[in-house]
Order: C-alpha cells, then structure tokens, then sequence
C-alpha cells in the first residue's frame, strides 16, 4: 500500500505527476511501464476524444443554464463539483461534474453506511444525493462537465474508472494494473451495470478486460452501447 502522503509534493504543495516506482505493479517495471498501452497515444483515439469532447461541451452548453437553476433552487451552492482524481500512473486531476449532492456532503460520508464491497463507496438511499441530484445520476447528466477533461487529456471518453487518492492508498499490487490506460468517462463497467456493479474487485477486473480487448471498433462500440445504456436509464441510481 501506498499513502497520498506519497503523491503530495510538500515543496510544491502539490500532489506529484506520477505514482512512485514502489506502487508500479510487481510485474511491471518502470522501463515496462514507459512503454505506454497502445491506446495512450493512439492519435485516431485522441482525436475521436477531441471530436467527442466538443460535442459533448456543445451539448453541455446548451442545456447548462436549466440545469444551473434546478441544482440551485434545490440546494443553494455551488452548482458544479470537483474532486482530485488518479489518471494515468497515478497523475491527478481535478475532474468535473454538476453536484448532485448537499453542500457539505464529502464531510458527512463517514455517516452513510459503505453498501459496496472493497475500495469503492456506494449506498442506493445516500440521503446526500438531492432531488435533482438523483435525476442527474440517473441520466448521467451530472457527468457532462467531464467533457472538459476529455478535451485537456487527463481523461478519455472510453477508458477505466478514475479511482480517488484514498482509494489508490490502499491498492494491493494487482489494482495499479488499472491506471496504465487514462480513465474514462464511460467503459466496461458503465456498460455492465453502473452502479450496481458494487464489488471493487469486479471493476478491476472489468478495467483489465478493457485493455486486453482494446481497439479503435470496441471503443466505438462501448459508446454507443453506453448511449443505450443511459437512454434506458440502465443500472443507474
């Protein structure tokens, strides 16, 4: 296991650009671990991100100001929500959505009881996620601001789930495996079930089969499958 202790930078007072050698995978050396999967630069990849990030911004855009009002008016605050995030080798990000929970609500998760098994949090009745809030979840708008990173390159639009600093802190060797691709706004376990997935283990394993099974076509075929998905409100809550 590793800390956030390990990723922060006190000189800077920033979290460092990349997960120490030590966290690398016991199989996976650093020289290996420069030999980056294919998809990280794959350029027709990068540019189906580019062309999908100014489409969804576009949409984003024209459905921000209904979307602002309705978060405001239920729980007055801020109407997007960030949070520092490990991409690709542990670099983190800040990424973006609209909140769908109370102000104040990271403060309040050690009251909710961890409905999920493993490294992640899930809880189908989290009393912190609003009105609006559960509407944007179930429709995946609240994820429309992530866009933005798609468009910075810290995300892909198909890739693994972007895990939490706390979370990495308590990887076995085995889950390090998960962050040698960008995350993404939608993948395997998007696909297979959203937030019913609540085994972590599943999710790793899901991530891993994405990057064995990576190509052009199945990420094509991950997005539209996705666009069924969220259509049909699949699995979400």
């Amino acid at each position: 296991m590793i800390s956030t202790s390990d990723l922060f930078q006190p000189q800077t007072g920033h979290y460092s650009s990349a997960l120490p050698s030590s966290a690398l995978p016991s199989n996976v050396t650093s020289h290996q671990a420069n030999e980056l999967h294919p998809s990280v630069n794959h350029k027709v990849k990068r540019l189906i991100d580019i062309a999908g990030a100014l489409v969804g911004l576009a949409i984003t855009g024209l459905i921000l100001i209904p979307i602002m009002i309705a978060v405001w008016l239920d729980n007055p605050g801020p109407i997007f929500y960030s949070q520092v995030r490990c991409g690709l080798y542990g670099r983190p990000f800040r990424i973006w959505k609209f909140r769908s929970m109370v102000v104040g609500a990271d403060r309040m998760k050690h009251l909710i009881p961890n409905e999920a098994k493993g490294l992640i949090f899930k809880n189908q009745n989290d009393p912190r996620i609003t009105r609006v809030g559960r509407f944007l979840r179930r429709t995946s708008l609240d994820e429309l601001p992530q866009f933005y990173n798609v468009l910075r390159g810290e995300m892909s639009l198909v890739g693994t789930r972007p895990p939490t600093l706390d979370e990495v802190a308590q990887y076995e060797s085995h889950h390090f495996k998960r962050l040698l691709v960008k995350p993404g706004i939608t993948g395997e376990w998007q696909v297979n079930g959203r937030s019913r997935v609540t085994d972590f283990e599943a999710i790793v394993a899901m991530d891993l089969a994405y990057q064995e099974k990576w190509s052009i076509r199945y990420d094509l075929w991950l997005i539209l499958k996705t666009i069924q998905v969220v259509l049909i409100k699949k699995g979400a809550y």
